[in-house]
């Protein structure tokens, strides 16, 4: 009983444990499937969570960093975000100025320029302290690097966006700090300078119609006064940031434009001549006139003032840039033109007129000596200083050239034939009236001035009498070729005539002159003398034979009837006709240039034939007037005998000789081929 007991209460455990492990499985298969659907769900959760380890494990590295540097970072930190942070105000600062900036300085010129000095001191302090900003970034991130207080990614990252920052910086500093900005503005600037300068740059008024003297009182106004500080103000910004180049271009342009401009009046084309075309000595002489004129007003006038400006302009900038912006513009308004065609005179053919040129262009610039040593004698002026010296060795040599030569071409003349109608050659005139002006007051000092360079080149001395030395040589030259065209002639009668008409001349033009007065009195008196005795030989050989034909021998009586005294003065008329004709028609090409020698000389002939004429005809005409041929015997009354003889002498168009001239390589030519001239153009 007890053990059926026992059995039955084994089974019923047995079957309670089974229930319960039952359960036991049920419930274990539960959560089995339920931490499956757990750990399915889990999946994504556990890849996402993967993936954002490393930012984690970077974000919980600084807590794993060294204490002390933890501690530091900050520190490092602000001092580089500090500067960094002051750059980006400053940028936003530039950026601020762009609408100012763009806009026309001629509105408000001392407002742009206050804003772009601001600009320049923004700039520069970007200039100083980006690299620094940058350099504190780069430390920092090497400290961050160094104590493995970041994370290697974002290290990298800033290490290459800092290199592109100092790599950009390096190249284009300016450029890359405000885009272009000052560059813009400094172009407008330069734009406002032109505009200034061309709007109040207006030619010196001039008429071709005014004389030099009255156009030499206006002054030029080159600049109103207002202008001149705003040039000045434009200019210390261009020079401030090296943009000075453009405005001295254009300030040489619109000026030496203007100098032009002003010259244009004057009518300068002459100073573009060629040599070749200086053959005509006359154009010589007034152009050189002209030149000295126009010279010294473009000096004194228009280059003063343009000087005067140039150094207000750009005092600031310093002596040597507007020095050398004033040489610009005097070769480019036309000095060199005028330098230029000193030498083309220089280099025109020898002749003693170009004497006289020579030294009236060392004359004109030796009075602008001064000013050329005052506005050229800088070193920017080094062009137009060795052209002049240049002209002025020029000048000088050609001038000693032509004078030590005079009297070597005065003695050529003498194996040239005297002039076939018994005039006064045009040597004898022209050197009369050619040294007389050497010697006078306008050329003398300056002949002597010249001669005194040219012999101090050499190493001599040169003293006044050598000059009066070689005047009276050259008179007595001309003297000398008198003596020997009077002996040249066959006729004596012209020999004689030449000889009145020539001592006479010198006589008439050297009494009261500089050279009459070295001289002396009794040479001259010697010309007056030979002139006398010339003229007495002169008509007792030709004229004074002439009355001889109508001799009253035989006629008085009338011994041989009226018939015989009237063949007698047919035969003394006819005779008489024809001697007076022949001497008439031959004389009647001889020329005597001096008015008071050729009515005094006519007088002389008309007192020796008229009066014999007139009293033969009184007494004897009638005998032949009533002849059927008296025609053939009275050609001429008393009265047209009178103007025949007055109207002898008379002077021609176009006068004899010219003087010969050495070239530069020995041989002679004609050097004055407008000797031709009357003396009168030889001013």
């Amino acid at each position: 009983m007890a053990a059926s007991v026992n059995e039955n209460s084994g089974s019923k455990d047995g079957i309670g444990n089974l229930v319960a492990a039952t359960k036991s499985l049920k419930l274990s298969l539960e959560k089995s499937k339920a931490l499956g659907l757990a750990l399915k769900k889990a999946g994504p959760r556990l890849d996402e969570i993967n993936q954002r380890l490393p930012s984690l494990e970077a974000a919980v590295r600084p807590i794993l960093a060294d204490k002390d540097a933890l501690v530091a970072v900050g520190g490092h930190i602000n001092r580089a975000v500090g500067p960094a942070a002051a750059v980006l105000k400053v940028f936003d600062a530039v950026h601020g100025l762009e609408k100012s900036l763009l806009s026309n300085p001629q509105n408000d010129l001392p407002g742009y320029l206050s804003v772009i000095k601001r600009l320049e001191e923004a700039l520069r302090f970007l200039r100083d302290n980006c690299g620094l900003a940058i350099q504190w970034l780069e430390d920092i991130v090497e400290y961050l690097e160094e104590n493995t207080v970041a994370d290697e990614r974002y290290l990298l990252n800033m290490k290459k966006l800092l290199k592109c920052l100092r790599d950009f910086g390096n190249k284009e500093q300016r450029q890359c700090l405000d885009g272009g900005l000052l560059d813009t503005a400094l172009d407008k600037l330069e734009s406002e300078f032109q505009r200034l300068l061309m709007e109040h740059t207006v030619p010196l008024p001039m008429s071709s119609s005014l004389s030099l003297g009255e156009q030499a009182c206006i002054a030029p106004s080159p600049l109103p006064v207002t202008v001149i500080p705003k040039l000045q103000a434009i200019l210390g910004r261009l020079v401030a940031n090296n943009r000075l180049e453009k405005c001295i271009s254009v300030y040489v342009e619109v000026r030496s434009s203007n100098v032009r401009a002003s010259l244009q009046a004057l009518d300068l084309d002459y100073l573009e001549i060629s040599v070749s075309e200086f053959n005509d000595v006359q154009s010589i002489e007034a152009y050189v006139s002209k030149w000295g004129k126009h010279l010294e007003f473009a000096v004194k006038h228009l280059l003063e003032a343009e000087y005067k400006l140039c150094s207000d302009v750009f005092e600031r900038v310093g002596v040597n840039v507007w020095m050398g912006c004033f040489a610009k513009i005097g070769s480019q308004a036309g000095m060199l033109a005028f330098l230029q065609f000193g030498k083309t005179v220089t280099e025109s053919k020898k002749d003693p007129i170009k004497l006289l040129k020579l030294l009236d262009i060392f004359s004109s610039l030796n009075k602008l000596r001064l000013d050329f040593n005052r506005l050229f004698g800088g070193a920017a002026c080094l062009k137009i200083q060795d052209l002049t010296r240049e002209l002025i060795k020029r000048v000088i040599d050609g001038a000693a050239e032509i004078f030590w030569e005079l009297l070597v071409q005065v003695e050529l003349q003498r194996q040239i034939a005297p002039p076939p109608d018994g005039g006064v050659p045009r040597l004898v005139s022209f050197i009369t009236e050619y040294c007389n002006k050497l010697l006078g007051d306008d050329y003398k000092p300056i002949l002597t001035q010249v001669l005194v360079i040219h012999r101090s080149w050499k190493h001599e001395k040169f003293q006044e009498r050598l000059l009066i030395t070689e005047m009276l040589n050259i008179i007595k030259a001309v003297e000398l070729n008198l003596e020997t065209w009077i002996k040249a002639y066959e006729d004596t009668t012209l020999s004689n005539f030449f000889g009145m008409n020539n001592h006479w001349h010198l006589y008439r033009h050297l009494k009261g002159t500089k050279l009459g007065d070295l001289l002396g009195d009794s040479r001259l008196k010697e010309h007056e003398q030979y002139k006398d005795y010339h003229v007495a030989i002169f008509l007792r050989d030709s004229w004074g034979k002439l009355p001889g034909h109508l001799s009253r021998e035989g006629l008085i009586l009338f011994s041989g009837g009226r018939a015989t005294a009237r063949d007698l003065v047919k035969k003394r008329l006819k005779t008489f006709n024809e001697t007076f004709d022949n001497m008439y028609k031959q004389q009647s090409n001889w020329i005597v240039s001096e008015r008071d020698l050729r009515e005094k000389t006519c007088q002389l002939i008309i007192q020796a034939v008229v009066p014999v004429y007139r009293s033969f005809m009184q007494n004897y005409g009638p005998l032949v007037e009533q002849d059927a041929s008296s025609n053939k015997y009275v050609k001429y009354s008393v009265q047209t005998l009178e103007q025949m003889l007055l109207s002898l002498f008379q002077p021609k168009l176009g006068r004899y000789g010219s003087l010969i001239v050495r070239d530069s390589s020995g041989k002679l030519n004609n050097g004055v081929a407008d000797l031709r001239r009357t003396t009168s153009a030889v001013v």
